[in-house]
């Protein structure tokens, strides 16, 4: 890893409730950047949400929701092992399930495309509008980008990836205004359950256009 710039802790400064998730920044109170695309969601995502709940009801659809967060928590925590160099092991029945998503990440390429890696997991805030934590930021097949890496029970089609864009997006701009980088980039890494990954990239025009979709959020966010 290439320690280019210094990065804050996220765990510094981190406040999560159990609606909503926020950071502190010398002094103020930042919705993160999940937070703010939660609280936005487009109506149609929204009410099958609502459905999906309804259908088979608000216990069975918590417990999915907390395992799959639970999954992906330790997912990234064994794929940040890997790309520092310190292993993170996890011998529970969700570990091992979660450390073969991650190894699918690995086999498919990741440590061989991604050629710099200038951190992970670290905190990134815009001119005291917003803050969160991207997972990894560096060089990815020859670009400064934004990683984001997802696991899912299935596939995941173009339309359903729409806010990881908005999310990387978020981050990219962030980056950009506190280290002076030129992000514009994301790339989303998804490990299905059963070994399949899925690699979506957005870059350029189509990325500057994620960017003034969450400025837009951002907005809403506040007149909320």
């Amino acid at each position: 890893m290439i320690n280019k710039f210094k990065y804050m802790s996220p765990d510094d400064h981190r406040v999560t409730t159990p609606t909503s998730r926020h950071y502190t920044y010398f002094g103020e109170k930042l919705p993160s950047v999940t937070t703010i695309i939660g609280a936005t969601q487009d109506y149609g995502k929204t009410l099958g949400l609502a459905r999906w709940r309804q259908n088979i009801g608000d216990k069975k659809a918590d417990e999915i929701r907390d395992n799959a967060a639970k999954r992906g928590t330790i997912m990234h925590r064994i794929l940040e092992g890997v790309i520092t160099n310190k292993p993170h092991q996890d011998l529970s029945d969700m570990g091992q399930e979660a450390g073969t998503m991650a190894q699918a990440l690995v086999d498919d390429g990741l440590l061989e495309a991604l050629t710099e890696v200038w951190g992970t997991e670290m905190m990134l805030c815009y001119d005291y509008l917003y803050a969160g934590a991207a997972d990894v930021v560096g060089i990815y097949e020859g670009r400064e980008s934004i990683l984001d890496f997802k696991q899912a029970n299935k596939r995941k089609t173009p339309a359903l990836v729409k806010d990881y864009y908005v999310q990387a997006a978020a981050y990219a701009m962030a980056h950009n205004l506190q280290y002076r980088t030129k992000i514009q980039q994301a790339v989303i890494l998804v490990s299905v359950e059963g070994g399949e990954v899925q690699k979506f990239i957005c870059k350029d025009k189509e990325f500057q256009g994620f960017m003034w979709e969450f400025l837009r959020r951002v907005g809403e966010y506040h007149s909320i």
